[in-house]
């Protein structure tokens, strides 16, 4: 890796030819990122509808954690597919084809009459969806210098995460008094408003600052090649099991069951368990700051961030499980959704394993290959409680045991590969200061 390589995947100084950033920078990212929280807002809108959807289409548990494994499933399998066609189609088509998807998901979903409709319709959400993370996280990267990318990416996952507000705070009043198929049919006009925007501002770089063409695109392999280029490093290794290991128990707890878990399970109201699952997203978006920064000064602080959100989460979740009384007590379900609210921005901490890693021909191969890892824990813990509930007859505390198997196994790897990883990291480190004082002046 050359020394500016080495400095655009660190977020390091400026560098002769990365982008100015600037006030045209801000509105179009911006745009990206507005993409991103109309994303957010669909997929996360059935975790406030769950026991409406089970009432609607007559299903039990198992069922009605289909619609969001299935819709995890066609995100996580997108990943790679997604980013190798950034690379060769560039961002403003990819986030276009993205909002025409999920906003066609969202529509159909609303006026579905049956359970296969209702699958086919959350299966192409997931797959528009799938198509607006990564691309935000390219878009920022050709917009800003390179020593901002961290901060831009962090910032990102904050305002889509916002989009959680609009599921728990608006979706789910308007579903009370309006129903099924206006909420959600409404809800699908933000999909149109951002899709005329993209189409008329949206652009993948400023002028000027056209990427070099890369010809090993053309190769016969280079698709094979980047995969298996990025996999090899333990770094992107690591970060998709920080991913994994981070991510799911909010992600599950906000796309779907924990609605049914605070109501049903906890005794709480309807309106109660919406301020609660609110405040997970509230915990999110302040935690993401007080990482981001963290993270900015102490870049050695990445791992005991991720062991201290992992233990934190296991420890509230088996306190909430294990009380002996018929409900948890209101502080600990409290205290349990702000800890919560961590999972996303030590998630995020997985991309910083990555980058570093690869060169920046390879970053959103390897950026895919994270992102899969969190997705694939939730859909996991999505069908496991599904299934358990049905064969407990709704025991929630033994269907959320499965939380502790998937943690468990995320621990194992991280706790292989941190090592490797790190020494690796090190050496690129070394290599490029090297590198660095023999470049003629």
């Amino acid at each position: 890796m050359s020394p500016a390589d080495s400095s655009r995947s660190e977020g390091g100084p400026s560098l002769p030819g990365d982008p100015p950033g600037g006030r045209r920078a801000v509105a179009v990212w911006g745009l990206g990122v507005a993409v991103y929280f109309v994303a957010i807002t669909y997929r996360t809108s059935l975790g406030v509808a769950g026991l409406d959807a089970a009432d609607r289409f007559h299903i039990n548990a198992s069922a009605l954690s289909t619609f969001s494994l299935l819709q995890l499933l066609v995100y996580a399998g997108m990943q790679i597919p997604v980013g190798l066609l950034i690379d060769r189609l560039g961002t403003r088509k990819v986030l276009t084809m993205g909002i025409v998807l999920y906003t066609a998901g969202q529509f159909g979903f609303a006026l579905s009459g049956s359970y296969g409709s209702a699958l086919a319709s959350r299966a192409l959400l997931g797959c528009g969806d799938a198509m607006t993370f990564i691309s935000v996280l390219r878009l920022g990267a050709r917009w800003f210098p390179a020593r901002r990318g961290p901060l831009i990416g962090q910032i990102a996952a904050l305002i889509g995460m916002a989009g959680n507000l609009i599921s728990t705070l608006v979706l789910a009043q308007l579903l009370h008094r309006f129903g099924w198929t206006p909420t959600f049919a409404g809800s699908a006009c933000g999909g149109l408003l951002v899709l005329v925007l993209a189409v008329l501002f949206l652009r993948d770089h400023p002028e000027g600052y056209e990427p070099a063409p890369v010809a090993a695109r053309a190769e016969k392999g280079y698709v094979r090649s980047q995969i298996a280029a990025a996999w090899r490093e333990p770094g992107t290794r690591l970060g998709m099991w920080v991913h994994f290991t981070t991510q799911f128990p909010a992600m599950v707890f906000l796309l779907l069951w924990g609605m049914p878990f605070l109501v049903e399970a906890e005794g709480v109201s309807r309106a109660r368990a919406g301020e609660l699952l609110t405040l997970v997203v509230l915990a999110n978006m302040a935690i993401g700051l007080v990482y981001g920064q963290i993270i900015a000064r102490h870049h050695a602080a990445r791992t005991p961030l991720v062991l201290g959100t992992l233990a934190a989460t296991a420890v509230l979740w088996a306190s909430v499980l294990a009380w002996p009384g018929a409900h948890a007590p209101g502080w600990l379900l409290i205290t349990l959704c702000a800890v919560l609210g961590a999972c996303g921005p030590a998630s995020m901490i997985g991309f910083d394993f990555a980058r570093p890693a690869n060169p920046p021909e390879r970053a959103g191969t390897a950026s895919g290959i994270v992102n899969m890892g969190g997705f694939m824990a939730s859909m996991s813990t999505l069908l496991a409680i599904g299934v358990l509930l049905d064969a407990t007859g709704d025991n929630y505390r033994a269907a959320f045991a499965s939380v502790f198997v998937i943690q468990a196994l995320g621990l194992s790897q991280i706790l292989r590969l941190r090592g490797r990883a790190h020494q690796r990291e090190r050496e690129r480190v070394v290599a490029s200061r090297v590198e660095a004082v023999h470049v003629p002046a």
